[in-house]
């Protein structure tokens, strides 16, 4: 499981970076492991140069068993009885009159637990954008209530992965809302803009990266089985945090720590 974890850091780190160089000042909110996940279920269904291409991109060609090892991975995201809500799951939309492989939809419903659902693209497509927006809702709490835009699938889609996850956690130590201020936060080095932000004063996990010059801190959930980690620059250079300057091999040494 360590080599598919620092495959997935490494395509992290990559997909971060890329997002990172059209937009170096503005926020950037992704899931990774969600898209790993779904291009994992292509990679599944792939042969020849799409496959090496994809292979290479998420950093799978020292990983052995890797959809085994993913369906490891997602039954321990999807664990019950957990002190949080995590739920990562996937699903098939097809075109109804489309014959797919039978060994690769019995491979992803095993490896990713993602069913097929047979629907009208070719007819009904607008129906069918609509279906698969109501199931992403579902499955996020109503979070994300529209994914696919109009006009994203047409009548010639054949067949659309969908990932979706949500999760909702309380702190280990919970914030004061009382404490909660106004204050300066930094966007580059020019910039700044006024935040909300929380307060407390207690002990955590605290470490310094020396290769990207920051100060890592580390928030616990409650259970203490899932975090959230800062990273905070000591000073930002030009107009952007700086960040991009973080490898994966550095992020998985500290945050193992």
């Amino acid at each position: 499981m360590e080599r598919l974890s620092m495959a997935n850091t490494r395509f992290a780190v990559d997909l971060f970076r890329t997002l990172n160089e059209d937009k170096p000042t503005g926020n950037i909110f992704i899931s990774p492991i969600s898209i790993s996940s779904a291009l994992a279920m292509i990679f599944l269904g792939s042969r020849g140069t799409t496959a090496a291409q994809l292979s290479k991109t998420l950093h799978f060609d020292a990983v052995e068993d890797i959809h085994s090892r993913f369906q490891s991975l997602n039954a321990d995201i999807n664990k019950h009885g957990a002190p949080y809500i995590l739920k990562l799951a996937n699903r098939l939309y097809g075109e109804k009159t489309y014959t797919f492989l039978p060994e690769f939809l019995a491979s992803t419903q095993k490896m990713y637990g993602a069913e097929l659902a047979s629907v009208d693209f070719e007819h009904a497509s607008e129906d069918a954008r609509k279906v698969i927006n109501e199931w992403v809702k579902g499955q996020t709490e109503g979070k994300i209530p529209e994914l696919l835009a109009t006009g994203v699938v047409d009548n010639m889609t054949k067949l659309v992965l969908v990932n979706a996850i949500y999760f909702k956690g309380n702190w280990q130590k919970k914030f004061s809302e009382t404490a909660t201020t106004d204050v300066p936060f930094r966007l580059n080095k020019k910039d700044t803009k006024t935040v909300k932000m929380m307060y407390q004063s207690g002990k955590f996990p605290y470490g310094y990266i020396e290769d990207v010059k920051c100060r890592m801190l580390e928030l616990p959930y409650q259970g203490r089985e899932l975090s959230m980690v800062i990273l905070l620059p000591d000073d930002i250079e030009d107009e952007s945090t700086g960040l991009k300057k973080v490898t994966a091999p550095t992020l998985m040494l500290h945050v193992s720590l």
